[in-house]
């Protein structure tokens, strides 16, 4: 990047010395022989452009075709060329898996949350990988009842993920999913917990969120999709009877839209959610008539997102209506929902994005995004005063937690920061005092003030200014020599906010710096921020993650030598186009569960998730939406050149990232690279796009990315 001024001679000593350098470090991985995916031409033929595939075969579903065992195979091939490549550095892997796990307190208890009567909380015990769900009846004093004992229920499953919870109003009943292959397709249950046991009712297929109508008796779901995964009908059960009668009370045509069933707060309603990117319809019925047909509350409008908040006596309705695109706050009455009865009641700020709204008997809290930092802004509904949380740091993520009571003055919320450990904060809407209830505990020993955190801003090639957020440990000298791990994401608007993770202190303790890049395409600086990345803008997430990369390595807080990209399921894609892009700009990248093939997927129909997306990449199927799909899609645009050294992850189970994906991405880049650096593609053979289900596994897969970095920088230790 900079030019030096120095005599012939030093220039040849440097030159052998960056040589030894590097050979040094590649010696660190053991020599092995790279797997050969197999060649099967195939070809693409649409709006004219004819395109050779030579790994679609990958595409074979696992154990659906005659190629799925040829897939398989060439999966736990390169499986064994990871392990071999990284066998040095297995006592190091293990190392750091009991070192991060180490640092985790076994023995911990939620903050317990009230409802209906009850304090609900979680707890884990030594040793233990999954949880118990437990509640005590009117004060913590009371005697424990375990409601799921988990860790028993996932004994002799490599996969186990129970979510969903949901009690019946006469808190006899529970309703809960159960996913045992991590598709993210849960099969309900109902536990009567007067007598402990699990009744026969087991409604399969389904997105794992039951509802309960105020009957005690009667339970509204999502079913999906089996092949496509697609969340396509709302369905009602009723105890004791057969799933398979169970009543369609909804069907969802348009194949663009997510749908699900919940319960408003305040128990009144049952709402059925049908939302896109640029449009949503809700329905709704009284909870307690569950037989009732669901009423549109207002049918969609083109371009139009809105949510319905409701109170006692109206509803609240957070909309980007007329063009409001960091939305505005509007209000209606219980009996006249359609959008010509809506009234203004916060109205839209330019530099403010409102997210989302709590709401409580007497209080409503709005969820507000400025200069890419939440801000909660509270609201006494009785005399409508305002005023805010204040947060005081320059860096963090704040937001709801659990606060399902209407009628509490007790506001629940999270803080969290790149040094302070996640934190649980009950604030007191009335005295506005604010109380930690608790706070992560790091074992070992941890001090924040140990580290330091900054925010700054990068400038994107079109003069954008992108934020950074940044940690590191006190002693780093910004002279660019240090190692420095670049994270991004955005899709889909969704913000990634400065958090802590004890797991990273395995980072920051060996020298290396960790930065967020807050691109766009995620939704920190407002709504515009995302649009500004989707669809055909989509090229901006690229080039401000390439430019933030620049203005690290320029501001002297690392060099190109020493910096690393990660990025996993969408921010995998972001880490397929920047390698592409500018290649040379960074010394490894690791990409988890990338979505690297977009054009392929994005024309199939069958593959689960694909016509949800249509919103966020565009349909290939129009002209222009493909061809600028293919400018960017990872593996369209793999070449003989050189690529930095590239660690990949991918579960074979994956039902968001297909794992021919990254399969294909790997095998592309095998056949073309021009360098000798390291190419590594990891398979979980029995787990899907989150990784292992139990509280310890995942380090395991941390423990192998950080040694990844660490061999690249020479450490050992």
């Amino acid at each position: 990047m900079f030019n030096f001024k120095r005599k012939v001679m030093k220039n040849a000593l440097l030159v052998f010395s960056l040589l030894f350098f590097s050979m040094s470090l590649t010696a660190q991985f053991q020599k092995a022989t790279a797997p050969v995916a197999e060649k099967k031409a195939h070809w693409r033929d649409i709006h004219g452009d004819k395109v050779l595939d030579n790994y679609y075969w990958m595409y074979d579903y696992f154990g659906k075709g005659p190629d799925s065992t040829k897939a398989v195979n060439y999966l736990e091939a390169e499986n064994a060329y990871l392990d071999a490549t990284m066998s040095s550095n297995k006592n190091f892997q293990a190392d750091l898996f009991t070192e991060m796990k180490a640092r985790i307190k076994e023995k911990d208890e939620s903050v317990p949350v009230f409802k209906n009567g009850y304090y609900y909380y979680s707890r884990t015990e030594d040793g233990k990988q999954y949880y118990k769900y437990c509640r005590k009846k009117g004060t913590l004093d009371a005697k424990e009842e375990v409601l799921l004992d988990v860790d028993q229920m996932a004994e002799g499953h490599s996969y186990y993920s129970a979510s969903g919870f949901d009690v019946s109003d006469d808190n006899k009943l529970l309703a809960f999913g159960v996913d045992l292959v991590s598709r993210r397709q849960y099969t309900i249950h109902v536990k009567n917990l007067v007598t402990g046991e699990i009744l026969k009712d087991a409604i399969p297929n389904t997105q794992g969120d039951p509802c309960w109508a105020a009957d005690n008796k009667t339970i509204f779901y999502t079913s999906k999709n089996p092949v496509t995964l697609l969340s396509e009908k709302i369905q009602r059960h009723t105890l004791d009877s057969d799933p398979s009668t169970d009543a369609l009370v909804y069907e969802e045509t348009d194949k663009s839209n997510y749908i699900g069933v919940g319960k408003s707060k305040n128990n009144k309603y049952i709402f059925i959610v049908s939302q896109a990117t640029m449009s949503s319809e809700y329905r709704m019925i009284d909870a307690a008539k569950p037989n009732d047909s669901f009423k549109v509350f207002q049918p969609r409008m083109k371009d139009v997102l809105y949510s319905v908040i409701p109170l006692a006596d109206k509803f609240l309705i957070l909309t980007n209506k007329d063009d409001a695109k960091n939305f505005k706050l509007m209000e209606c009455s219980l009996g006249k929902t359609d959008a010509s009865n809506w009234k203004e009641l916060i109205p839209v700020r330019n530099d403010v994005l409102i997210q989302s709204v709590e709401e409580f008997k007497d209080f409503i809290v709005i969820n507000e995004r400025k200069d890419g930092l939440v801000k909660l802004r509270i609201r006494n509904l009785k005399d409508n005063a305002e005023h805010y949380l204040d947060f005081g740091e320059p860096a963090y993520a704040a937001n709801f937690g659990a606060n399902p009571e209407y009628n509490s003055t007790t506001l629940r919320y999270g803080y969290t920061s790149l040094t302070t450990p996640s934190s649980v904060y009950d604030y007191n809407l009335v005295s506005k005092v604010k109380t930690l209830k608790k706070q992560q505990e790091v074992l070992g020993g941890y001090n924040s003030t140990d580290y330091v955190t900054e925010r700054f801003y990068a400038t994107a090639k079109d003069g954008t200014k992108v934020p950074i957020s940044l940690v590191y440990k006190k002693g780093f000298k910004k002279d660019g020599n240090s190692p420095l791990l670049l994270y991004g994401y955005g899709s889909y608007g969704a913000s990634m906010d400065a958090t802590f993770s004890s797991t990273r202190l395995s980072l920051l303790n060996r020298g290396f710096v960790y930065a967020i890049a807050h691109i766009r395409g995620g939704e920190e600086m407002g709504r515009l921020w995302y649009e500004n990345g989707k669809l055909m803008k989509k090229i901006n997430t690229f080039t401000d993650f390439i430019d933030c990369g620049k203005f690290l390595v320029a501001e002297k807080y690392t060099s190109t030598k020493h910096l690393y990209a990660m990025g996993g399921s969408a921010g995998g894609l972001l880490m397929g186009a920047i390698v592409n892009l500018a290649p040379e700009l960074w010394n490894g990248i690791i990409a988890q569960v990338p979505f690297v093939d977009v054009v392929n997927t994005m024309l199939d129909e069958s593959i689960p998730l694909t016509t949800n997306e249509f919103d966020e990449w565009g349909n290939p199927k129009n002209k222009d939406a493909y061809f600028y799909m293919k400018s960017y899609s990872p593996y369209e645009n793999v070449e003989k050149k050189n690529y930095p050294n590239i660690l990949v992850s991918t579960g074979l189970h994956d039902s968001q990232v297909q794992y021919f994906e990254p399969a294909k991405w790997v095998a592309k880049l095998r056949d073309m690279k021009t360098d000798k650096n390291i190419l590594l593609l990891k398979t979980n053979m029995e787990y899907g796009h989150g990784g292992a289900s139990g509280r310890f596994d995942y380090l395991k897969d941390v423990a192998l990315n950080y040694a990844f970095l660490f061999t690249l920088e020479g450490i050992s230790k």
